[in-house]
C-alpha cells in the first residue's frame, strides 16, 4: 500500500474528487433552482420547458450525458473549454454533474414549495408582491428549509456520482482505481481506501443533513 501511494497522486485524485463534488453541487443547486422556478411558473411555455428540462435529464443515464459531451460535443462538434484533453474533461463532467442533479435538486425544490401552505401565496398577493417578490421572500426561503433532507440525499448522491467522470478520462479516485488495478492488478487495499474515502466524505453530510432538517422541521 506504501508503495502505491508514493507511485501514484492519491492525494492529487482525491482533491480532484472533492473539487468535482463542489462545484458540480453549486452548479445544479443554481440550475435546479431556475428550473424549479420555471416549473412553478404561471406562464405555461415555461412550465413545460421546467418539465421537459427535468424528464429529459432525470431519465438519461449519466454516463451516457458524460460519453455524449467529450464524443458529440467536444470532438464532432467543436465545443469544448480547454485544449488540453485532461482539463475539457473535467469541465464536461463539471457541467454534465450538474446538468444531470439539476433535476433531482428541482424536483426537491418543487416539493419543498408544495408544502408552503397555498395561504402564504395568496397573502403575499394580496398586499401586492409580484410573483417573483412572493418566490423569492415568501416560497423560496421556506421551500429550502423544507427540502433539507431530499437535497442532501441528491448531494450525497452527486459525491458518488462523481465516480462516472472516469469514463471520459478525468483522474478523480475512481480513474485512479481504474489505473492501479490496469497496471498493479486487483489491490484490497486500495478499494478499501477509495471505499472510505467516499464513507468521510458523505457521512458527515448525511449526519449534519439529518440535524439540521429537524432543526428547521415546522410543526404544522
Amino acid at each position: 500500500m506504501g508503495e502505491l501511494l508514493k507511485n501514484y497522486d492519491v492525494w492529487g485524485a482525491i482533491w480532484t474528487t472533492i473539487q468535482l463534488a463542489v462545484l458540480s453541487a453549486i452548479g445544479a443547486t443554481v440550475i435546479g433552482t431556475i428550473v424549479a422556478i420555471m416549473r412553478v411558473s404561471p406562464v405555461a411555455v415555461l412550465r413545460g420547458l421546467g418539465t421537459s428540462y427535468v424528464n429529459i435529464f432525470r431519465n438519461t443515464p449519466l454516463t451516457v450525458l458524460l460519453v455524449m459531451s467529450v464524443l458529440g460535443l467536444a470532438f464532432i462538434l467543436g465545443l469544448s473549454f480547454s485544449d488540453d484533453f485532461a482539463r475539457n474533461a473535467y469541465w464536461w463532467a463539471v457541467a454534465m454533474l450538474s446538468l444531470y442533479h439539476a433535476a433531482f435538486i428541482c424536483e426537491a425544490l418543487r416539493s419543498g414549495i408544495n408544502t408552503v401552505p397555498a395561504g402564504q401565496a395568496e397573502a403575499a398577493r394580496s398586499i401586492g408582491l409580484t410573483f417573483s417578490q412572493s418566490l423569492s421572500q415568501v416560497l423560496l426561503p421556506q421551500a429550502f428549509r423544507g427540502a433539507v433532507a431530499p437535497l442532501v440525499s441528491t448531494y450525497i448522491a452527486l459525491i458518488k456520482n462523481t465516480t462516472v467522470a472516469a469514463v471520459i478520462g478525468v483522474t478523480d479516485i475512481a480513474g485512479l482505481l481504474q489505473e492501479i488495478t490496469e497496471n498493479e492488478g486487483a489491490q484490497l487495499g486500495i478499494f478499501f481506501m477509495v471505499a472510505m474515502v467516499f464513507v468521510v466524505l458523505t457521512l458527515p453530510l448525511g449526519v449534519f443533513g439529518t440535524s439540521l432538517s429537524r432543526r428547521l422541521a415546522v410543526k404544522r
